[in-house]
C-alpha cells in the first residue's frame, strides 16, 4: 500500500469515527415544552394538554398535573378553605422520536367542593411536572383561572 493510500484509510476512518461520536452527542436530552402546555374548560371539566420534545432516547415520561378548584360566589369572592380542594392526575406517555404529547381531563364535578348555584366551580394554580428517566425534570406553571 502506497503512503497516500494508508493515509487516505486513516483519515477516512478518523472522519468516521468523528462523525458517529457527534450522532451520539445529538443523542443527549435536550427536553423542553414545545409552546407552553394549555388548560381549556368546558363546563366543569379542565383539559390539560401539551407536547415535550427534545427527550433523547427515553422510551416514556412521567406527566403530572396539580392544581385547586374552588367556589367561587357570584360576587366573585374567593372561597373559605373548606370550599377548596387540590386535584392531582397522572400519567405515562410515550416518547417517538424524542417527542411526547400529554392530555389530562380533569372532572370537576366529581372532586369536592361541591358547588350549588349560584356558585360556580373555578381552576386555578394549574402545574405541570414533566420527568423521565434520563433526568429530565420540567415543570410549566399555568396562570390564570379556568
Amino acid at each position: 500500500m502506497t503512503f497516500v493510500r494508508r493515509s487516505s484509510l486513516v483519515i477516512v476512518m478518523i472522519l468516521t469515527v468523528l462523525a458517529l461520536s457527534a450522532t451520539a452527542a445529538f443523542a443527549v436530552s435536550n427536553a423542553h415544552f414545545v409552546g407552553s402546555p394549555t388548560a381549556t374548560r368546558s363546563d366543569d371539566t379542565l383539559t390539560v394538554s401539551g407536547k415535550v420534545a427534545g427527550l433523547g432516547n427515553v422510551d416514556t415520561i412521567f406527566v403530572e398535573v396539580s392544581g385547586t378548584v374552588s367556589c367561587i360566589n357570584p360576587g366573585a369572592k374567593h372561597p373559605k378553605a373548606a370550599n377548596k380542594e387540590a386535584f392531582d392526575a397522572s400519567g405515562d406517555f410515550p416518547v417517538q422520536n424524542g417527542k411526547a404529547l400529554f392530555s389530562f381531563t380533569i372532572d370537576g364535578s366529581e372532586i369536592d367542593p361541591n358547588c350549588s348555584p349560584p356558585m360556580t366551580l373555578v381552576f386555578s394554580d394549574v402545574v405541570v411536572h414533566v420527568t423521565a428517566a434520563d433526568g429530565t425534570d420540567l415543570t410549566a406553571r399555568l396562570p390564570g383561572t379556568f
